[in-house]
């Protein structure tokens, strides 16, 4: 499997109310990111680029949903999202 760059790896941080909820209460940071990617992968991907240090990674694959166009019917993209939990002390500035 060819190796994939820490920017194919991490696509964009899911900024949302529930997203922010856990960012203030938990330490937890939500992003979407690619469906070729396991955890250790994402772990070094977010320590590398915005220089922290993560105590653990959670993930989920999303189904597509379907859309209708008229007559067509249609899918969105299968994604993955993943929880990265930093360290006490270390914090990501989105903004």
């Amino acid at each position: 499997m060819a190796t994939l760059d820490v920017y194919q790896i991490i696509k964009r941080p899911l900024i949302t109310e529930q997203g922010m909820h856990l960012v203030e209460t938990e330490n937890i940071y939500p992003f979407a990111v690619s469906p070729k990617a396991n955890k250790v992968q994402i772990r070094r991907a977010i320590e590398q680029i915005f220089d922290v240090k993560v105590e653990r990674v959670n993930t989920a694959n999303r189904k597509g949903k379907t859309r209708r166009r008229g007559r067509r019917v249609g899918r969105t993209p299968n994604w993955k999202k993943a929880y990265v939990k930093l360290r006490a002390g270390s914090s990501i500035e989105l903004f």
